[in-house]
């Protein structure tokens, strides 16, 4: 039976330093687990939450508004991806442990024993987001990264979906019980004066963060100015623009437009990798592909925003999007409000030029989170590396749509900028879809990230969570188990022997 019992609406403040210090009392023990605990305890929370999909799944329904097929999809990709992070534990080549021997002949005079090995930074907080209840949120990506580092997490539950952060909550702690994980593993708070206090407490280590960058930025700034400041990884906002040829469009024009329209419209255009922008060559070609977006976006059914406050926010950006001067229409979707105040939506796709959008600047550059999209018409010969350059700042993905076998210079230097502009260019696909991959990238320049040389999705994200430790000279039962002679837990070494620097940069 679906949990349907009102959820707290804050946790209070007696109960927030109870979970603080049981979350750092807990740090050493978790932090000391050896690969195959670790790797039990995520695959026992990926279990857990497969056979609970049936209780969880309604509740994020009713919560959020999202269809069953894409919630439960979401929580498929949750327990993946723990699973995935089980593997890269056990494998130990994230540890990065590296062996330099003594060396009395070092080219620079005499070296010592040093080893260096990745370890645990401390306690980690996660401030959830509210379009991925599953996947970015309790025991969601950043969570499972967190828990493989061997870091301790407390959770700050998202407003939107309380009684599922609650009850997910339920789920990960029972599945750490039942393989002797130390109290405090893994914590919910819940109310944004239990986030901020956690936040600003000197027993955590790390914060992460994916939101809007207002939210994400405040956050940020706060994490920055504690007495001892810490990281903070959030994942704030991105336009993801994408860039289309005319040989692209004589060769699939309707496979472009369903593409760009499925990718617009998706759970109502609440995707973080969401196509903002749709550059496409003006004229015929222009003509050729809007005609059949409209048609495309007129079969799309209406679809719930996630909660009153997303829904006021996407009215009016929308409002503010087609009444530019600069703007016309291609399809004007319907926006209606129920009686409960939740926003219904079908997409919304509006065209201009790359003078006009320069001359309106943030009112169309700036995110629009919801079903609707810009299409921008360049005229041939338009140097679009340079426009990418000039009008947008950090995103996500980029992406070109070019014909099979199309190859420029223009291209060429399309490709670089995104590079720079972006943390993941696409060619041919559509960014909405994130794979949870060992090379997935989901970070980007800012905005995109308040630390673009992070990531959010894929194996490296675990690299947020640890730090750096060198031992010299120690003896070997002072060591950590994979920095030792007999390297108990099998992880791989990077031994650098005594000798080898005479003939560093020869032939």
């Amino acid at each position: 039976m679906t949990d349907t019992a009102p959820a707290p609406e804050r946790t209070s403040p007696e109960e927030v330093e109870r979970i603080l210090a049981a979350a750092a009392a807990a740090a050493p023990a978790w932090g000391a687990t050896s690969p195959t605990e670790r790797a039990e305890a995520l695959i026992r929370i990926a279990d857990r939450l497969d056979e609970h999909a049936g209780e969880l799944v309604p509740i994020a329904q009713l919560e959020t508004g999202l269809s069953e097929a894409r919630l439960t999809g979401e929580l498929k990709r949750t327990s993946v991806q723990l699973r995935l992070f089980a593997e890269v534990v056990r494998d130990g080549a994230y540890l990065d442990a590296r062996l330099d021997a003594a060396d009395p002949d070092f080219v620079l005079g005499p070296r010592p024993d040093v080893r260096r090995v990745l370890e645990p930074v401390g306690v980690a907080v996660n401030f959830a987001a509210s379009n991925f209840p599953f996947a970015f949120s309790v025991a969601g990506g950043d969570s499972a990264a967190a828990l493989a580092a061997g870091c301790p997490v407390i959770l700050k539950g998202h407003s939107g979906h309380p009684r599922l952060s609650v009850a997910t909550t339920r789920v990960v702690r029972e599945a750490l019980a039942e393989v002797g994980a130390p109290d405090g593993v893994f914590e919910l708070v819940l109310g944004q004066e239990a986030g901020t206090t956690v936040l600003d407490d000197d027993r955590v280590d790390v914060g992460t963060f994916t939101g809007s960058i207002h939210v994400g930025r405040l956050l940020a700034d706060r994490a920055a100015a504690r007495p001892r400041p810490i990281n903070f990884f959030g994942e704030l906002g991105s336009v993801n623009p994408v860039f289309v040829t005319a040989a692209a469009i004589e060769e699939r024009a309707e496979a472009l437009a369903e593409g760009f329209v499925t990718s617009v419209s998706g759970s109502a255009g609440q995707l973080c990798t969401k196509p903002g922008f749709l550059w496409v060559p003006a004229g015929a070609p222009a003509e050729e592909l809007l005609g059949r977006v409209a048609a495309a976006a007129a079969g799309v059914d209406e679809h719930r925003l996630l909660n009153p406050s997303i829904g006021r926010s996407y009215r009016q950006r929308r409002l503010d999007v087609i009444g530019d001067e600069g703007v016309r229409i291609v399809f004007e979707g319907e926006v209606r409000v129920d009686d409960d105040e939740q926003t219904w939506a079908t997409p919304t796709i509006v065209r201009t030029t790359p003078e006009a959008l320069e001359r309106a600047g943030e009112r169309l550059l700036d995110e629009v989170f919801g079903p609707l999209s810009i299409v921008v018409e360049y005229e041939p010969g338009t140097d679009l590396a340079a426009r990418l350059e000039a009008l947008y700042v950090g995103n996500l993905t980029g992406t070109i749509q070019a014909a099979d076998g199309e190859e420029t210079p223009e291209l060429a230097a399309l490709v670089t900028a995104l590079a720079r502009k972006t943390g993941r260019v696409l060619f041919g696909g559509w960014p909405t879809g994130v794979a949870v991959t060992p090379a997935m990238q989901h970070g980007g320049p800012y905005p995109a990230t308040s630390n673009d040389s992070s990531t959010s999705v894929g194996t490296s994200s675990i690299a947020r969570f640890l730090r750096g430790v060198a031992y010299q000279n120690a003896p070997q039962w002072a060591l950590p188990a994979p920095l030792q002679d007999a390297n108990p837990w099998g992880v791989p070494q990077h031994v650098a022997p005594a000798g080898e620097s005479a003939g560093w940069g020869r032939d």
